[in-house]
């Protein structure tokens, strides 16, 4: 049985709690990361405020159900950029285990090729949508939904400038994550 009392000590003798932190860095964190957390401060802000009037005042804003739904696309569509920075949506690398390391970084480019197209193609739809849907408005909020996808197009066009940075990283330096999944986009 193992002694709960044997592992690190939390607690002085004081009774009072010994933690030590390490000193927080933010200077690297891309501005998608800023935008994001601002679009997710609002819509707790928003889902807050829909709680107090809806069940503490009993009359439910009408506008917040609408904004929230929009401030979450916000909130994805921007942070997947994130994602695409940090190279850690979801992949399969079982393949280039069993290829021959020239097929697999010929592969490898491909995908990184395929992933910019699939986002640059995103950007040029979202525009041609918001062209035809010029004159649209939200249902509740008399706002134009172009905001909306505004949000959105701005999230695609992320996505490709970082599909393009984490090219060029891998151009680089040789090789990508599916060629050696312990790696990092930190390695360069």
């Amino acid at each position: 049985m193992h002694d709960l009392d044997s592992g690190p000590r939390v607690m002085r003798a004081d009774g009072t709690f010994h933690t030590t932190d390490d000193e927080v860095d933010l200077s690297d964190t891309p501005w998608e990361a800023w935008l994001a957390l601002a679009f997710f401060w609002a819509l707790g802000a928003t889902v807050v405020y829909q709680f107090i009037t809806r069940y503490v005042l009993n009359d439910s804003a009408a506008w917040t159900e609408e904004i929230a739904r929009y401030l979450l696309v916000s909130t994805v569509f921007v942070g997947a950029a994130i994602g695409v920075a940090k190279n850690n949506h979801i992949q399969v690398d079982f393949l280039y285990r069993y290829l021959p390391p020239s097929a697999g970084r010929a592969m490898a480019l491909l995908v990184d090729v395929l992933r910019i197209a699939f986002f640059a193609a995103a950007s040029v739809l979202t525009v041609q949508m918001m062209m035809k849907m010029d004159t649209y408005k939200m249902t509740v909020v008399e706002l134009p939904m172009n905001y909306v996808y505004g949000v959105c197009l701005l999230g695609f066009a992320a996505m490709t400038a970082r599909s393009v940075w984490v090219l060029r990283i891998h151009w680089q330096r040789g090789y990508s994550a599916l060629e050696r999944p312990e790696s990092t986009m930190a390695e360069r």
